[in-house]
């Protein structure tokens, strides 16, 4: 039942948001549903732990150990989003933003409020059945589900730049899935004559999980390249990276954050699988080679857009290139410090990256910008908690020590030497220098500096006490990780590691 609640849950929240027509009532359903959403991953995770995999309908959603991780990120991004959502968006009708391109005033309003909290959950519903699915098909439908909620919230403000990202996020993301489709046939037609069935659980998880060693070895080598390019598209790695720019720019801050976390991760998640059967298949030479070039290209493409960056939105864009890079880059190092340091990562920044996020929200809405040049400094002045934890998240981002994602990544570093890819591990190493240098430059100058003189910003309660929550978590978990939230991460390694 756990995993039919899962799925209902937000299934109802979204039209029964449409029905509503009160903001406090659409924001009541919309915190109600993903905070049981919340409960219910953490069950998952509990009940994994406990008895092994859970299946239903016969196996037509299945949980392991790694479906029950990336189920709990995406609703614990979803609950943070959604406390946040409350305030950002009362302060966009305040200041009459929803006004700017239309007469009605009132009944825009009404319109984009209802328009946010009934796609936001289905979009949540497509990222949980993109991990409970157990047939390979159906977890491409899935993300495609995701694609298609997720681009009404890109072109949400109506603006032309909007509705370019939008355009942009759509095609270049519908060709990414087309590919990713055509690896999931060739999957499928590479098992068929293996498994002699041509009924729906030829395609699933785990029935082909035991028979991938007798897959027709040319067709997985076709199948994976094009998954690799397909599920990569949506994941953000180069060169199929273009449109995140744009999109993280021109979406709603809670919208973005979800598909700088959300959407990542379950893009990251369906190329495991694929790499999973794979490296039965071929063994792991094929797919970690692949691997390692596409995501040491990606966070080397990071490198000079986030250097010479003057919108501090699209810096988010370009940190999330990187770190899709990173993950991509720890499952081709391969090993159990490469897989668990990917996990690890996957972690910590989906913990992370929602509070820059929420930070840049914040000044955007305060200084009227996203350009740095516009955006004055001394951040720390007008806005004392948005600034802090806007320069505490920087440090958490770019892997300081002592925050999460300095283990992490130290992990994927390790890794990288221990498998025998010494040269392009100081090569990595430089990138992350680099990077660090550049986010750190921006963020401090936007932060610290003299008073501007610009009057202190009254952030509503609800926008403080997302930041505020967030931050103390970032700070817990740098020097603490909850036991069963590691176990259930050696957990999922193994899997990886052995199927």
């Amino acid at each position: 039942m756990i995993l039919f609640g899962l799925l209902i849950v937000p299934l109802i929240a979204g039209p029964l948001s449409f029905l509503l027509r009160k903001r406090s009532a659409m924001e009541f359903v919309n915190l109600s549903a993903f905070t049981i959403l919340l409960g219910l991953a953490i069950a998952l995770g509990a009940r994994v732990l406990w008895s092994g995999p859970v299946s239903l309908w016969n196996g037509f959603f299945y949980a392991d150990a790694l479906s029950a991780l990336v189920v709990l990120l995406s609703a614990f991004v979803a609950f943070v989003c959604s406390i946040y959502a409350i305030g950002y968006f009362r302060r966009d009708e305040a200041e009459g933003v929803f006004l700017e391109n239309d007469e009605p005033g009132e009944t825009l309003v009404e319109q984009k409020l209802r328009e946010y909290y009934t796609l936001t959950p289905l979009f949540v519903f497509s990222l949980v059945l993109v991990a409970l699915a157990n047939n390979l098909g159906i977890l491409w439908v899935a993300i495609e589900g995701a694609t298609l909620s997720s681009v009404f919230l890109v072109m949400f403000y109506g603006r032309d730049t909007s509705l370019e990202a939008a355009w942009k996020y759509a095609i270049i993301g519908g060709v990414g899935l087309s590919m990713a489709l055509f690896g999931t046939i060739l999957t499928y037609y590479s098992a068929h004559q293996i498994l002699e069935t041509e009924t729906l659980s030829g395609l699933n998880w785990s029935v082909l999980i035991g028979h991938a060693a007798q897959f027709d070895k040319a067709t997985m080598r076709l199948a994976f390249i094009l998954i690799l390019l397909g599920y990569g598209t949506k994941a953000g790695i180069a060169p199929m990276h273009t449109w995140k720019p744009d999109a993280y720019s021109e979406a709603p801050i809670p919208a973005a954050a979800i598909l700088a976390t959300g959407v990542l991760n379950c893009s990251i998640y369906g190329l495991i699988r694929f790499y999973i059967l794979t490296a039965k298949c071929l063994g792991p030479q094929f797919s970690s080679h692949l691997l390692i070039i596409f995501g040491l290209l990606s966070v080397a493409v990071a490198v000079p857009f986030i250097l010479v960056q003057k919108n501090f939105r699209r810096l988010l864009a370009y940190s999330s290139i990187e770190h899709s890079g990173i993950m991509v880059l720890a499952l081709g190092w391969g090993g159990v410090l490469g897989i668990l340091g990917m996990l690890l990562h996957m972690t910590f920044h989906s913990v992370t990256k929602p509070l820059l996020f929420f930070c840049a929200g914040n000044v955007q809405q305060h200084m009227k910008t996203d350009l740095f040049s516009k955006a004055k400094s001394g951040l720390i002045h007008s806005m004392p908690v948005t600034g802090g934890a806007f320069l505490l998240a920087t440090l958490a981002v770019t892997g300081s020590p002592p925050f999460s994602l300095f283990q992490s990544e130290f992990t994927i570093l390790r890794a990288a030497f221990v498998s025998g890819y010494s040269v392009l591990g100081y090569v990595f190493m430089a990138f992350l220098i680099a990077i660090f240098a550049g986010f750190l430059a921006h963020c401090a100058n936007l932060v610290l500096g003299a008073d501007p003189n610009l009057p202190r910003d009254d952030t509503d309660g609800w926008k403080k006490y997302s930041v505020v929550g967030l931050v103390a978590v970032i700070v817990i978990l740098g020097f603490w990780i909850p036991a069963p939230l590691f176990k259930l991460i050696q957990s999922a390694t193994a899997i990886v590691m052995g199927g």
